[in-house]
């Protein structure tokens, strides 16, 4: 598209926000499961987004030019990438396109570090940068997404209608109480402070995952228990265990209730190592969320070294059995 095309696309677009009573247009970069249902989600509340993908049948816009071109100023344009390099290679090709008094928010999971660095860098040129933790998933469409933001109150204004389109509606909480203040959404503090706050949110998510499985884990294991779909069905309601997650704990075991078609191997994205880290340099205790951690990481073991290493040791100092690899599995393929 010509940058005539786009001037002319966007001086439409003006006129026809202008008769629609539109509060503010976002540029949105990254139109995947979670940026595209946001996309949808703020145009539902009344906004104009303007989209950009990698991907050309997802896009509004052929390119972060055209983008930065169709928005008018102030701009403010949320990156939605993966992180890390992504991210990085995103915001600092916005820098360069951007003018002073635009904002940048990046809502994806970056490392609340990276933040820091990004600010720096927007600095320089007068643009203000806001890192948004996003919590929501692929039902944040419908049941919106929870925020927790970092930013000066200057840049957070400036974005807060989209803030308010994307949060959740939510007026009461699990047990029916009404909420005081702006529940699913907090400007946490300064640039970093929304990453971090995300950082620690799925450190916890981690825990209560792995405490529902265990318990999963130990009524499979007994006779005694004749419906476990049913049991852990039975504690969504009115037990103080209940939650989302434990939710979709029953609506997995509806779709398998003995879950045979899922392998129990399970990755982690990042913000659990972090928040351990944290936990660390902090001197905070956090055993339940380290332990969540690595048991991630034994999931990926089909034969863990540590324990052969138990094994050997308890034969060797007190003769107790061991359980021997039988013929041809030493020689198998990993």
């Amino acid at each position: 598209m010509s940058r005539d095309a786009v001037r002319h696309s966007t001086m439409n677009t003006e006129q026809e926000r202008s008769e629609r009573g539109d509060d503010v247009q976002l540029g949105l970069i990254g139109l995947g499961k979670m940026g595209g249902n946001m996309s949808e989600r703020v145009r539902r509340a009344g906004h104009e987004v303007v989209g950009y993908d990698h991907s050309p049948g997802k896009r509004d816009v052929d390119s972060l030019e055209e983008l930065v071109q169709a928005l008018e100023a102030p701009r403010v344009v949320w990156v939605m990438v993966p992180s890390g390099e992504p991210t990085r290679a995103t915001v600092k090709d916005l820098v360069g396109l951007l003018e002073a008094g635009d904002v940048i928010v990046d809502g994806g999971n970056s490392k609340y570090t990276d933040d820091q660095i990004h600010d720096v860098m927007c600095r320089e040129k007068g643009i203000g940068y806001i890192d948004a933790g996003v919590s929501g998933g692929v039902w944040g469409l419908e049941n919106g997404y929870a925020l927790m933001v970092g930013g000066t109150k200057e840049d957070v204004a400036k974005a807060q209608p989209i803030f308010d389109a994307l949060k959740p509606p939510a007026t009461v909480d699990e047990s029916g109480q009404e909420h005081t203040g702006d529940a699913g959404f907090v400007h946490a503090g300064p640039v970093g402070a929304g990453h971090f706050s995300k950082m620690v949110h799925n450190g916890i998510e981690y825990a209560l995952m792995q405490a529902y499985g265990e318990g999963y884990e130990l009524l499979a294991a007994v006779d005694l228990i004749e419906d476990v779909p049913g049991v852990i069905k039975s504690w969504t309601q009115g037990t103080v265990i209940r939650s989302w997650l434990l939710d979709l704990l029953v609506r997995a075991l509806d779709e398998d209730p003995g879950l045979e078609k899922i392998h129990g191997y399970a990755d982690d994205s990042g913000e659990g190592r972090w928040t351990v880290e944290q936990a660390i340099e902090n001197a905070v205790p956090m055993p339940t969320i380290a332990a969540s951690l690595f048991a991630r990481f034994s999931s990926r073991q089909d034969d863990s070294p540590t324990m052969k290493a138990v094994a050997a040791l308890r034969n060797q100092f007190g003769g107790h059995a061991v359980h021997a690899v039988r013929e041809g599995e030493a020689e198998a393929p990993a």
